[in-house]
Formats: C-alpha cells, structure tokens, sequence
C-alpha cells in the first residue's frame, strides 16, 4: 500500500504541481482502508473518512507543539 500511495502522489504532483507545497511531506495518511464490497456501506466509508480526518488533526497538532 505505501507504493500504492507513494507513486500517486508522485503522479499527482506531475499532473498539479501547485500541490507540492501544499502538503510538504504528508499528502496522504499513514493508514488505508480494506474492506470487500459485500461488508462496506456508504455511511462506513463517511465514517471511516471522518475519523482519518480527525485523527490527521490531532497527529498535526501534536506535531506543532512539540
């Protein structure tokens, strides 16, 4: 998975090169999702993206106060 996301944002970066700076070295988070398509809703994935949002909030700022 981390090549999976590694070459992305590499690919991504090329195509939008204004996001480089955006992001510096995070642009994705550091865990992904698997689940099989017979066990997923769409509020599990809502879910899932809120939590990883504020997850990423809290890793940031325990980052900052350091």
């Amino acid at each position: 998975m981390g090549y999976v996301k590694g070459k992305s944002t590499l690919m991504i970066y090329d195509r939008h090169p204004e996001l480089q700076s955006k992001w510096d070295k995070s642009f994705w988070t550091r865990g992904y999702y698997v689940s099989t398509i017979g066990n997923i809703t769409e509020d599990a994935i809502k879910k899932y993206i809120r939590e990883q949002s504020e997850e990423s909030r809290k890793e940031e700022n325990r980052s900052t106060s350091l």
